[in-house]
């Protein structure tokens, strides 16, 4: 894969980003290297320093700190929510800064000490732009099954997970008249990470880490813990609880109250199960990592198949995959921590018991942790 072009850091402030509005964006399928216009559908593009923005600049260039710091609050877009104020409390906590949830001065002053802007000017190399794309994507298991790879929609779409943020907000930021396709420069979000020295890689991965703007070293962990209520992963630094390992068949157990003697190095929001199936409390052991994991689709593991009685399904790897492009797998069967196709339902939506986050998140994860440490599941 080749290096990324970066014609200039820190394009942008956090004031200056104040100014971006976006509709949702749409992007029809060029061919193959051919520049195609980011296209808004709607009411039109919002122009920079319109009122009413969507975008906070504030929020935006924070979210951007915060995910460089490990303490991501999902898809970057400038908008204030429940998700990014549990990643703003989790920063704070393990900073030991009141943890009011809110970017205070306190948490300025040290989200602000990484010295990093907002954003970035990318001069998008053809491997950025690649694909295979699969436009429409189809919906039925049937249909994913007949698919060789289970690639991005377009370019609009690759760039985005990329850049750990969604179509709309790459449009807010550069207007419907700019164009995407290589060698077309865009502003982004700033998350370029400063170690990208994927040493110790496979093969098989080792593009998607950079690909993905994955930290080669980030902060190393012993344990992870899982919260149910608060929705996040913590990585934990330290001894984790003792005891035995739950067994397979302990759905319905009570959450465990030894959390161990950890101390947070990072946190990530997740989406857990459901009333459905609901998350299983106890201690569990990750075992084994895959990445770009086939997936064996079997509706009656699923409680809202459309077609209980359809067969089992192979459905190949790729970023748009039900797992996405990493499988934690976790000793209590058909369970695992996983990525996603769909980063922006990230804490907004139930899963089918299994831990779903981000793709760059779980490949940060996988740096943070070897395989064999325990996963704690608590209320």
């Amino acid at each position: 894969m080749n290096p990324k072009a970066i014609l200039k850091s820190g394009m942008a402030s956090a004031a200056a980003l104040a100014m971006v509005a976006v509709a949702h964006a749409s992007t029809t399928m060029p061919k193959p290297g051919q520049p195609s216009a980011l296209k808004p559908a709607g009411e039109g593009w919002v122009p920079p320093g319109t009122p009413g923005s969507p975008i906070d600049g504030g929020i935006f260039h924070a979210q951007v700190l915060l995910d460089i710091a490990g303490f991501p609050s999902g898809v970057i877009d400038g908008k204030k929510g429940m998700v990014f104020a549990k990643s703003v409390s989790g920063f704070q906590q393990a900073h030991n800064l009141p943890d009011t949830g809110k970017i205070d001065d306190a948490t300025k002053a040290a989200l602000l000490a990484e010295n990093r802007e907002s954003l970035v000017s990318v001069t998008l190399t053809p491997d950025q732009v690649a694909g295979p794309f699969v436009n429409p994507f189809p919906k039925k298991a049937e249909d994913q099954a007949l698919l060789a790879f289970m690639g991005y929609r377009n370019m609009l779409e690759e760039v985005a997970e990329e850049f750990h943020t969604t179509p709309d907000t790459i449009v807010a930021l550069n207007g419907p008249d700019a164009k995407i396709g290589a060698g077309q420069t865009l502003k982004l979000p700033n998350v370029i990470p400063a170690n990208a020295n994927y040493d110790g890689a496979k093969d098989n991965i080792r593009p998607w880490f950079a690909k993905l703007n994955v930290d080669a070293a980030p902060a190393q962990g012993d344990y992870v813990v899982v919260s149910k209520h608060e929705g996040v992963l913590r990585v934990m630094k330290g001894t984790p609880p003792s005891g035995p390992l739950s067994k397979s068949d302990s759905k319905g157990n009570s959450p465990p109250k030894d959390l161990g003697q950890g101390t947070v190095v990072a946190q990530f929001p997740v989406t857990m199960g459901s009333t459905h199936d609901p998350l299983p409390y106890g201690q569990w052991k990750v075992t084994t990592y895959a990445f770009l994991p086939p997936f064996h689709y079997q509706p009656d593991l699923f409680w809202d198949a459309k077609d209980p009685e359809g067969g089992d399904k192979r459905l190949k790897p790729g970023p748009n995959g039900p797992v996405g492009l990493a499988w934690l797998d976790l000793t209590k069967e058909h369970y695992g921590i996983h990525g996603t196709g769909s980063p922006e339902t990230i804490g907004r939506a139930e899963s089918h018991g299994c831990i779903r986050l981000s793709n760059w998140d779980v490949l940060r994860l996988s740096r943070m942790l070897k395989p064999g440490f325990k996963a704690v599941f608590t209320s």
